[in-house]
């Protein structure tokens, strides 16, 4: 790659681990500035331009896609059950109407995806309010409460089990609804950045492909290695990992399209938003 190494964003969570654990392997690391961090503060830097490429929760593309280009064919989503974009409840929910709901999530999808289903499914209004992810803080306080990521999938698989407490999974109650898979973050490059290095972003576009693909073919092993360092056990995260769906094509870009379209009114974006890919033969 070039000797101007790209600054791209890494988010910090087990869902992403099969898009970066290739880039290690292959040492394409190494020709990259990687910066980790949370969604939404790497969605926040790549807006402002602190990052050259990286992941955006699909929200924050939505209402910046005049300054993106996304890369095809490399997202982090769902076509059915996500596992760990969930809402977990005491009452049933659509007894949320008027309820308090904790938002511990760092991910303004999942946030607008569950304030989208409990209105238009459940006919639930709750009042919501930030707290941090810890599911028994959220319980002392709320009836309800919205998690991502690492915490989400520990709540899903063993807090609310033992607690006898409710579980939306997000990403299955969206293709219940329309059909179609949910997609809760796209990697994006900067269009000043893909003006100045067009080769250079598809070799780093080319990298996440490529390590994608190696992790998902050798996935036990992924999970195997992961599990030395996590709390969940080897086949679990197999389980977790092989249920994701890191695919962006044309079914996943419908549920793009669907998403910005009931949501727009809600996140203040075009319901015909264009979304420009990446000319990978350019």
């Amino acid at each position: 790659m070039d000797v101007d190494k790209p600054r791209v964003g890494h988010i910090q969570f087990l869902n992403c681990i099969p898009i970066y654990w290739g880039l290690v392997r292959s040492g394409a690391v190494l020709d990259l500035d990687l910066v980790k961090d949370t969604p939404e503060r790497l969605s926040e830097q790549l807006v402002a331009g602190d990052l050259d490429i990286g992941p955006i929760s699909l929200v924050e593309y939505l209402r910046h896609a005049d300054d993106l280009v996304v890369l095809p064919d490399v997202a982090v989503g769902s076509d059915g059950p996500v596992m760990s974009c969930n809402l977990v409840s005491q009452p049933p929910f659509a007894e949320l109407d008027g309820a308090r709901v904790a938002l511990g999530s760092t991910s303004r999808t999942t946030v607008q995806l569950a304030r989208l289903v409990l209105r238009e499914c459940y006919g639930a209004e709750p009042l919501y309010y930030s707290c941090p992810p810890d599911l028994a803080e959220m319980m002392q306080e709320a009836a309800a409460g919205v998690l991502i990521g690492d915490p989400a999938l520990r709540a899903s698989l063993y807090d609310a089990p033992r607690l006898g407490l409710r579980v939306l999974d997000l990403g299955q109650a969206w293709k219940e609804w329309t059909g179609l898979p949910m997609v809760f973050a796209v990697w994006a490059v900067r269009r000043d950045f893909l003006a100045r290095q067009p080769a250079l972003t598809r070799e780093v576009h080319d990298a996440f492909l490529t390590s994608r693909d190696l992790a998902m073919a050798e996935v036990d092993k992924v999970a195997t290695q992961a599990a030395r360092w996590e709390s969940f056990d080897a086949s679990t995260l197999e389980r977790y990992f092989t249920t994701l769906d890191f695919s962006l094509g044309a079914r996943q870009l419908a549920g793009v399209r669907e998403f910005a379209r009931r949501a727009a009114a809600q996140i203040g974006v075009d319901p015909e938003v264009t979304i420009e890919l990446l000319d990978r033969a350019a």
